[in-house]
């Protein structure tokens, strides 16, 4: 494994096999529950940079960041 600028992140080998052994509906189910815990992380991260927002603004805002500004 080579890390270098353009590499942020690199699949472990094992981990790669293990993913691998699972059915697509296994992914898929752990593909969305990573999705959903970064949405999470977003959406009280912005709840703490600006207290002042309520939960309509703070649910776009963070729609709009995860969407790369595309919604």
């Amino acid at each position: 494994m080579r890390l270098d600028d353009g590499q942020i992140e690199v699949m472990d080998d094992v981990m790669a096999g293990i993913y691998r052994e699972k059915t697509p509906a296994e992914r898929l189910r752990i593909a969305f529950g990573l999705w959903r815990s970064a949405s999470l992380q977003l959406v009280n991260c912005l709840h703490s940079l600006h207290p002042d927002w309520n939960e309509d603004r703070i649910k776009k805002e963070a729609a709009k960041r995860i969407s790369h500004g595309t919604i």
